[in-house]
């Protein structure tokens, strides 16, 4: 067994400093909030494409889902049947409607059919959703820099959150982008490093370790059972993982902003269409990570599975390739959490901060106080990410991070489609039903003892939404007719 060696470190801070330099400097010629939140609505769809893959994976990718692979099957694969379908209904049922007025974030359209009120709650909830979702995504990058450096695991997320936040608070939006590039190329490469590792580590290389896994059903993929309380089959992949993909990619903030940035809708539509074949191919690298270690460690029992692709690479690396993989877990963890600074900055400064002190227009203040609420949010998500650590045993962080965003995006969709489906519809109908879902899925969450898996909760929620905020609308329309 090797160690993580002065080598390696030389690698890890090399690259940490880099980054962060770089992306500090990609900033250096902002002058307004729409160069800081939406790069001025000049990059290209590709690098926009890659940001997209970046932000939603990241760690929990490279970390969690070799865990997934490692204790149950492939069966993770088939939510990215359901991930490229819901990507391509955005591309035609939203995003056009983005692109018909020059928008901020994702909330401004609800502004536009329905009003002020509708806009800064659902915002609101993002905010809130958002900060506990990617906490879990900082506490799982902790885990490897504490396994190497013997740091608590409070140090550990205060180093990477302080060393993200200055090439956020410099760099904008433009600065995330070109990073998140660079950034999955390197997490992309640590996973074909290891890939190629666990041929000579694993007796009898992949071939003899594919043959167990075979054997013991770990390549199996496709489940087409029918009960809702199985987490990963058919059904939940192509359904509920395309409705979660309609709300995560049509309706939250971290997501439209980058779409924002294309030059125009078809460039945006390109990137987001591309981006679902791009992540099949992602999940179905790290999957296979997961298997290369069950079969090199034997199917050993770990206490948390999001620490055994680090212990692997800790124990198990040359010295060298371990700090470029461990680079490549920073990575991963950089480009999510620098995306989620901006994207909750970007709301409050255009949802909240601008219209209440009437500086909507005035870019320059709008620059000066994003920069602000980017260091404000930073703190908050590190402050969080410290909170969930006695928490941390039960379950991947990827699933966490998941289960949380889909307690709110059921609500989140139904009301993007209320007010493109139902003419009827008012804010104040539109608010209840949008409360009413989220509150209705988090109690099946809570007290529904695992009859539901979590990728039907955006169904559940966002047909729940439709259904009380057409009725409140009506109601409330048949109140005034009769008053």
């Amino acid at each position: 067994m090797s160690a993580f060696t002065p080598l390696d470190f030389v690698v890890l801070l090399v690259y940490l400093g880099g980054v962060t330099l770089w992306g500090a400097w990609l900033g250096r010629n902002q002058k307004s909030g729409t160069d800081y939140f939406l790069g001025n609505r000049d990059l290209p769809w590709w690098a926009v494409l890659l940001s997209v893959v970046a932000t939603e994976t990241s760690t929990l990718t490279f970390l969690s889902i070799p865990g997934v692979a490692y204790f149950g099957n492939l069966g993770f694969l088939q939510l990215t049947l359901g991930y490229l379908a819901g990507r391509t209904a955005v591309s035609f049922l939203l995003l056009p409607r983005y692109y018909e007025g020059e928008l901020q974030t994702a909330y401004g359209l609800l502004e536009n059919r329905f009003g002020t009120a509708a806009r800064r709650t659902t915002s609101g909830i993002f905010m809130v959703t958002r900060l506990l979702a990617d906490s879990v995504r900082l506490f799982a990058t902790a885990i490897p820099l504490a396994l190497i450096t013997g740091w608590p695991y409070t140090l550990s997320i205060g180093v990477i959150g302080l060393l993200t936040l200055v090439y956020t608070y410099f760099g904008g939006i433009r600065a995330v982008v070109w990073v998140d590039v660079l950034q999955m190329a390197l997490y992309l490469a640590g996973a074909a490093i290891a890939i190629a590792m666990l041929q000579t580590l694993i007796p009898g290389g992949w071939s003899a370790g594919l043959a167990a896994a075979t054997v013991e059903g770990k390549l199996e993929w496709l489940n087409f059972s029918a009960n809702p309380a199985i987490t990963y089959t058919f059904w939940t992949g192509l359904i509920g993982g395309g409705i979660f993909s309609m709300a995560s990619h049509g309706t939250d903030q971290l997501i439209v902003q980058r779409l924002l940035t294309c030059r125009n809708l078809k460039d945006s539509q390109k990137a987001l269409i591309g981006s679902g074949f791009v992540v099949i191919a992602q999940f179905a690298i790290f999957l296979m990570v997961g298997i290369g270690l069950w079969a090199f460690y034997e199917a050993r029992p770990f206490d948390v599975s999001d620490e055994i692709f680090a212990y692997f690479i800790i124990q198990e690396l040359p010295s060298g390739v371990a700090g470029l993989l461990i680079a490549g877990v920073f990575a991963a963890a950089m480009s999510s959490l620098s995306s989620s600074i901006n994207a909750l900055a970007s709301a409050s400064a255009y949802d909240f901060w601008a219209p209440i002190a009437g500086a909507e227009g005035d870019e320059f203040r709008i620059l000066r106080v994003g920069r602000v609420l980017t260091l404000v949010w930073a703190l908050l998500l590190i402050g969080v990410a410290i909170l969930y650590i006695p928490m941390s045993s039960d379950s991947t962080a990827v699933e966490v991070a998941l289960t949380v965003a889909s307690l709110v995006y059921g609500g989140f969709l139904g009301a993007f489609f209320l007010g493109i489906i139902d003419k009827g519809a008012t804010q104040l109908g539109v608010i209840v039903g949008l409360l009413t879902g989220i509150t209705s899925v988090t109690l099946l969450w809570v007290f529904g003892d695992g009859i539901v898996a979590w990728p039907w909760f955006t169904l559940i929620g966002g047909v729940i939404t439709l259904a009380v905020g057409a009725s409140a609308s009506r109601a409330r329309s048949r109140a005034k007719g009769a008053g």
